[in-house]
């Protein structure tokens, strides 16, 4: 076996053992765990690159084993964080697919820049290439969601000579990060809507305790009044709780296929007894299915505040549509709520997404709203990359739409469609 055969499967080894070794010690508490996940990754990005390099210049009956390489890509595909190998001009080498997911258009044996527009990493690699020292950047994206990233930028020595190289290891803060802002906000938000039902309460209950023990009539009102404050604390905080778990995912696509038809019909026939209550007409237009990726709780979360919103604060008709269309990038699906109500002037609409934004705060606490509706609405099309579209015209009603992306059919030959030509 040729030199370069023989240093390249001594690297694969040497790789594979130091990362059981790094594993070993995480497993004692003597190492933090991405840094296991970092110094492992780094190997097997050295040791792939360097195969291919030699692939084309060692003759095949020399080069090393296949299998070793199967490992290191096999390895790389579970590690969970985004991991990058670049050269001393910042051209990718070598990416794993949590890699490639984040940045779609980087591409191998291009500038780094091409895919991550993040000028602070870029200078990093280059102080590490005039260092030799580790540094971490932080990194955040935008589009489609927020994202927060501390980036491990470290030099790698490859074992031909040709380095060092540099590895970054992305690792994902986004989930701790809005997670300490739910905290905050849950506390901010409750406190101040909170006060005022509580308040309520705390005063109700000195009455019945003092001048209204023994009126029994005005026991019962103040009764009636407690227990509706009681059930507006609940529903705030049902509320908040949600609109906390969905923005602590927001950044996560779901990929269950959803049938939004099915679900959109359940969810507007739960609305029948508020609508019969407020003496409003409510029908559903809309047959077939009408599949969607998504997280069904979600999205179902979505039809019922809309549909409710056009219930209590629309006139006595409300119409529910589901439709087709051809978007700019691709099939769509099409949610219509449509009600004949007051509308809304043009300076609110803007602002009906924000939490607790009402246009009439007094219409919307005695009709049971919480302001958080359509902001839960917002965040969960967020997630589910959808959109939402309010148009309102004063005394004629206000239409809501909700665009989601289509399912994408299988692919010709693909194995959903062998399955499904099994079954």
């Amino acid at each position: 076996m040729g030199r370069d055969a023989v240093s390249q499967a001594a690297w694969t080894g040497a790789a594979l053992a130091a990362g059981l070794t790094l594993a070993a010690a995480w497993l004692v508490g003597a190492l933090d765990g991405s840094l296991v996940l970092a110094a492992l990754a780094a190997a097997c990005l050295g040791g792939l690159a360097g195969a291919r390099r030699r692939s084309a210049t060692v003759p095949e009956p020399l080069r090393p084993s296949a299998e070793r390489h199967v490992i290191a890509e096999a390895l790389l595909a579970h590690v969970p964080d985004p991991v990058i190998l670049v050269d001393r001009r910042a051209v990718v080498i070598e990416a794993n697919p949590a890699a490639r997911a984040l940045l779609p258009a980087m591409r191998l044996r291009h500038p780094l820049s091409f895919g991550l527009r993040a000028p602070d990493v870029l200078d990093g690699i280059e102080e590490v290439l005039r260092t030799g020292e580790p540094l971490k950047v932080a990194y955040a994206t935008r589009v489609p969601t927020e994202r927060a990233f501390e980036v491990q930028v470290g030099a790698l020595a490859m074992p031909d000579g040709s380095g060092p190289n540099v590895v970054l290891f992305l690792r994902d803060l986004t989930a701790a990060r809005r997670l300490e802002a739910m905290r905050v906000d849950f506390v901010a938000n409750a406190s101040h809507e909170l006060r005022t039902p509580l308040a309520s309460l705390l005063g109700f209950i000195e009455t019945l305790q003092g001048p209204a023990r023994n009126d029994a009539p005005a026991r019962e009102r103040f009764l009636d009044i407690m227990r509706a404050q009681a059930q507006r604390m609940t529903r705030l905080i049902d509320d908040l709780l949600s609109l906390s778990r969905i923005e602590l995912r927001e950044h996560m696509p779901p990929t269950k296929p959803v049938d939004f038809g099915s679900l959109a019909r359940q969810m507007v026939e739960m609305q029948a007894p508020l609508a019969a209550e407020r003496g409003v007409a409510v029908t559903f237009a809309g047959a077939g299915a009408f599949p969607v990726l998504g997280e069904p709780d979600e999205l179902a979360r979505v039809v019922e505040n809309l549909v409710e919103n056009a219930v209590r604060y629309g006139g006595g008709r409300v119409a529910v549509g589901l439709a087709r269309a051809e978007g700019r990038h691709g099939p769509e699906i099409v949610l219509t709520v449509q009600d004949d109500g007051p509308g809304i002037a043009p300076e609110h609409i803007p602002r009906l997404t924000e939490r607790f934004y009402r246009v009439n705060v007094a219409s919307s606490r005695e009709k049971g709203g919480t302001g958080l509706g359509l902001a839960i609405v917002k965040h969960s099309l967020n997630r589910h990359q959808g959109r939402l579209q309010i148009e309102s015209t004063l005394d004629v009603g206000t239409t809501v739409r909700v665009v989601l992306p289509a399912r994408p059919e299988p692919e010709p030959g693909s194995a959903g469609q062998r399955e499904g030509a099994g079954a």
